[in-house]
């Protein structure tokens, strides 16, 4: 069921909408991620409120991670890694990484 929360403005220069505050807050537009979709449905404009990263996915856009994204395009641009293993074989390489830590440790 529609619930009509209110009125804005349209601008006939600079394609402008005035969103009134009670809008705002109905659709969460004070979050500084906040975005806005428009939907076209039956002749209607519908805005949909949309967080533009969603907060799953923040941790793949901190520095750490982007450095490592950099890092993982770089090493294969260069040709430094290899394809994908089969089971067998990331087990195996696995065994040796423990052994490795294993002798060092030792």
């Amino acid at each position: 069921m529609d619930k009509r929360i209110g009125f804005g403005g349209v601008s006939s220069s600079g394609h402008g909408l005035t969103v009134p505050q009670e809008v705002w807050q109905a659709l969460g537009l004070d979050n500084p991620d906040a975005v806005v979709e428009y939907i076209e449905r039956d002749g209607e404009i519908v805005l949909r409120p949309r967080v533009a990263v969603h907060p799953n996915d923040m941790w793949f856009w901190e520095e750490g991670q982007q450095r490592a994204e950099r890092e993982a395009e770089e090493e294969l641009a260069a040709g430094e890694v290899n394809g994908p293993m089969t089971g067998e074989e990331f087990l195996s390489h696995l065994e040796e990484l423990i052994d490795d830590k294993a002798s060092r440790e030792s």
